[in-house]
């Protein structure tokens, strides 16, 4: 394989106007069928096989016409002080902004707290409720204004309004992490204190998600897709086209500064990091493919979709990039920006040895201690792991001045926490030769339960054979209460309801969510073994070792463990509350460990890769075991440095957001990745690798010979390749 990068890297260079017109004719091609082809997206969320999904399925059979699952929204009306809702000029004020919410086309239905009784004993805080008649995620932006100004004109005429509901809830952004680019830049400045060196990764990362996010968006007029599936492969895109032109930029200077000409040069760094790079990518592409086993169609998309754009971003890390060296020569090495000194990597092995270099030399000389310290640090993070609970956190969890969180805390003040999250009994009594009275058993046994505060009268289909039973718990949604009371009305009531002939199937938003959770959560072992296990046969195969391939799964094992335990400290135990503002949540996403460990697993293996090929590479060349670590350390820890700096910065903005998802995603992704970088992969990884020495690139002859010699650290290029020399400078073509 490197012999073959080899070639395409000084193919691409030497025929750089070729390739750079085949890549514009590609960016053309791609973007005219993103204007032209794309289609409307498709944005059901849906769980198959979950008891919710079901009972759906069966509302949308039994109440055609009914939006069962159409989104919803809370208004909540406040006298002022010392008055209430109750009399002519309030009540008229209250009428005329659910007159406003009526008027829009994309609402089903809205019922005044006056009909409904849902006014506070005290008459001061009434509950409207709003249902539309399509999903929360096909809400139009009208329609959510138009809510608002009405909110705003009930304001206006002297009541507190305050809204909530999934109806209001902000579409993803895709844009956003675009904001990560400054910081990307700053950094690769400082790397390389080169403007042009600094500008490939840029321009490659850019135009790799260009062109995955076009395709994807042209797909549409195709496939069912969803509005939210190009996010992934936006972040990842990026994150990873970065990366991969990072290090082969870092491998390319570093030839040119040995003395290669141009063309050689390039080859070598294709043909040495590009290696690396097809096989960095080729993990994070099983653990995004992988994300299909949890068999939810969104998360299947999503995942494929970002794999698909991780595909491209390597195609254009072997091709553009070295083509765009091309372009700009020996330029690489010279336009330094004023004021910034960066060694220069032809002196790297002669000159004072560099901080990476130090670093590698203390940790091959005391590995046990260095061992030692990371795995008892690591473990002690990981140690809160065992009180993590997921779950979905609802608007109660919200920033204290949003109009969620003020929805949600005088709801449950005024009605209990329960109308937060009602539950939605299904009845299905087609097989019952008394539906009414079967219903009516089971409205009856459900008053009685544990854990309920009321439950509404059935109501009943045209057909008459199936009923609706909603059912207000006495607990908050993303409480264990009510997910025990949910466990105890598919058991308990679903005995009552088969006495009489009927079946009873329990849903609404907080069963959903429930239900995912508990799906995440089965699917989070097998997950685990598919990408850990199809990525350690990877890694044996790259590296022809056992020790390097288990020690990257063990690994990332305990960055995982130490990541979900500083979620526990911060967002169940609330331990940043004070010093960062990040209010605690009282359980973890459930969407996080799937997710995590997707996005994680390939960037931990990047790194990997990108640290321990160079030091077999070294090994292979001659060098023992120990100089080759230190060695490849020294030109490698400074590109997976910058790399990591990039994303914990661009994650780490995510942290500081107001929606508390948006928070626990940018700190698990900042965590994990400050966790993996610099204290599995640059402490743990030369520490093990010195312990075992030699042993380290031993494989079994029987299992060596069943493996295919894919030549990753590009041993055959000293012989075949050329040693085409040429005293170094640092000056432009």
């Amino acid at each position: 394989m490197a012999m073959f990068l080899y070639r395409l890297g000084r193919f691409s260079y030497q025929s750089r106007r070729l390739v750079g017109l085949i890549w514009l004719a590609v960016v053309v091609a791609v973007g005219i069928g993103a204007a032209t082809l794309s289609g409307q997206t498709s944005d059901s969320f849906t769980i198959p096989g979950t008891e919710s999904q079901e009972a759906f399925d069966l509302l949308d059979e039994r109440f055609p016409g009914t939006p069962v699952d159409g989104a919803s929204a809370r208004v909540v009306f406040v006298a002022d002080d010392g008055q209430t809702l109750e009399g002519p000029e309030t009540e008229a004020i209250v009428a005329r902004v659910l007159d406003e919410v009526t008027a829009n086309q994309q609402v089903a239905q809205v019922e005044s707290p006056y009909d409904t009784g849902l006014v506070s004993e005290d008459g001061t805080i009434g509950l409207a409720q709003i249902t539309y008649a399509v999903p929360f995620i096909e809400i139009e932006e009208e329609t959510k204004e138009a809510l608002f100004a009405a909110a705003e004109s009930g304001r206006s005429a002297g009541l507190t309004v305050e809204l909530g509901g999934d109806a209001i809830e902000s579409e993803p952004e895709v844009g956003s992490e675009l904001l990560g680019l400054g910081v990307a830049a700053m950094v690769l400045i400082i790397t390389f204190g080169s403007l042009v060196s600094a500008g490939m990764p840029l321009v490659t990362g850019i135009t790799g998600v260009a062109v995955g996010i076009a395709a994807i968006t042209a797909a549409t007029g195709f496939i069912d897709m969803g509005s939210t599936t190009p996010i992934l492969a936006l972040m990842l895109g990026l994150a990873v086209g970065i990366d991969y032109a990072l290090f082969i930029v870092s491998r390319y200077r570093h030839e040119l500064a040995t003395g290669r000409e141009g063309a050689d040069a390039a080859g070598r760094a294709i043909g040495t990091a590009g290696s690396a790079v097809v096989f960095a990518g080729l993990t994070v592409m099983i653990a995004l493919a992988g994300l299909s086993v949890v068999g939810i169609p969104i998360l299947t998309e999503m995942g494929l979709a970002a794999a698909v754009t991780v595909v491209i971003a390597v195609v254009v890390a072997l091709t553009l990039l070295p083509a765009l060296l091309g372009f700009a020569g020996r330029r690489v090495l010279g336009v330094r920006v004023p004021g910034l000194r960066v060694r220069d990597p032809e002196g790297e092995d002669q000159q004072k040895p560099t901080l990476g270099r130090r670093w590698a030399d203390l940790v091959t000389r005391r590995p046990v201690a260095v061992l030692s310290v990371a795995v008892v640090g690591m473990a002690v993070l990981a140690s809160p792991i065992a009180d993590l609970r997921l779950g979905i956190p609802d608007e109660g969890t919200y920033p204290e001045d949003s109009t969620q969180r003020r929805a949600y805390d005088l709801t449950a003040q005024a009605f209990g926490p329960g109308f937060n999250g009602p539950l939605m009994v299904v009845v299905d009594a087609a097989g019952s030769d008394a539906p009414e009275a079967a219903a009516d058993q089971v409205h009856a046994a459900v008053t009685e339960l544990q854990g309920v505060q009321s439950a509404a009268p059935p109501e009943f289909n045209a057909a008459g054979d199936t009923a609706i039973v909603g059912v207000i718990p006495a607990s908050g949604p993303d409480s264990q209460e009510t997910e025990q009371l949910v466990g105890r009305l598919r058991d308990d009531i679903a005995a009552t309801a088969e006495q009489s002939g009927a079946a009873v199937a329990v849903t609404g938003t907080t069963a959903v969510f429930i239900d995912f959770t508990e799906k995440m959560g089965d699917a989070l072992l097998p997950y685990l073994l598919l990408v850990v296990g199809l990525s350690f046969v990877l890694l044996m195969i790259a590296f022809r070792s056992i020790v390097v391939p288990a020690k990257a799964a063990a690994g990332f094992l305990l960055t995982i463990a130490a990541t979900f335990g500083a979620l526990v400290a911060v967002f169940q135990w609330g331990w940043l509350e004070g010093p960062l503002g990040l209010e605690p949540t009282g359980s973890v996403i459930s969407l996080l460990p799937i997710f995590i460990v997707g996005v994680v697993f390939g960037l931990a293996m990047d790194y990997e890769v990108f640290l321990v090929t160079r030091m077999r590479e070294e090994y292979v060349h001659g060098a023992d075991a120990t100089s080759a670590i230190r060695v490849g350390f020294q030109h490698g820890s400074r590109v997976v440095a910058a790399a990591a700096v990039i994303m914990i910065s661009v994650f780490g903005g995510f942290a500081l957001g107001d929606a508390s998802d948006v928070r626990q995603i940018g700190l698990a992704l900042a965590a994990a990745i400050a966790f993996d970088a610099f204290v599995v992969r640059m402490s743990i990884v030369p520490a093990v690798l010195a312990l075992v020495g030699d042993r380290a690139w031993w494989l079994p002859h029987w299992l060596d010979r069943l493996l295919p010699s894919l030549d990753v650290e590009g041993a055959r290029l000293t012989d075949q390749a050329g040693d085409n020399r040429r005293p170094a400078q640092s000056t432009s073509r």
